[in-house]
């Protein structure tokens, strides 16, 4: 993932960026599957390899496949990135290891979600009660995040496909 990572950074080309970045997530999906998240895997999968690389090869039909590199950013940005991932590792200091059989997602909670969850929530699918239900606002959320994502990008391909009929509805522009 570092290595593709990197390659992200390097690459000019948009239209291999775009297929860098579905690759990218679908090594992500790949390592949430090696550590029993088949639920975040699933959706990697789905949105991260399936969705967003469709959305990104649609606005490369509208825009053009080059990056254009008007100047070099700055230390600035390094240092935001670094700060940011500095934080985020200190906050996993108190984490219980990975695997740990005393962390406090094994005190009972998934028992119960197993034991119970037809009689509680109604569906006899456990993965569809704790989504539904148990986890219900955080299901929300995530739609939320993924609705929001796809209007910004109907708007933004959307205000592209009117700039061009703009520009062929004037009796003034050149013709090219």
């Amino acid at each position: 993932m570092v290595v593709t990572a990197y390659a992200l950074v390097q690459i000019r080309s948009l239209f291999a960026v775009a297929m860098m970045s579905g690759i990218y997530s679908l090594l992500a999906a790949s390592l949430y599957l090696v550590m029993d998240a088949v639920d975040v895997a699933f959706t990697e999968a789905a949105v991260g390899a399936g969705i967003s690389t469709v959305l990104m090869l649609g606005t490369l039909a509208l825009t053009t496949r080059m990056e254009k590199v008007t100047h070099k950013p700055g230390l600035t940005p390094l240092l935001i990135v670094v700060a940011t991932g500095a934080l985020l590792i200190y906050a996993t200091f108190d984490m219980p290891p990975y695997g740990d059989p005393a962390a406090p997602i094994h005190n009972g909670v998934s028992a119960r979600f197993i034991e119970r969850s037809g009689e509680e929530v109604g569906p006899p699918n456990i993965v569809t009660s704790v989504l539904a239900s148990y986890r219900g606002y955080d299901t929300l959320g995530e739609v939320t995040v993924i609705f929001t994502a796809a209007v910004g990008v109907m708007a933004l391909i959307g205000r592209g496909r009117s700039r061009r009929r703009k520009k062929s509805d004037d009796p003034e522009a050149p013709n090219t």
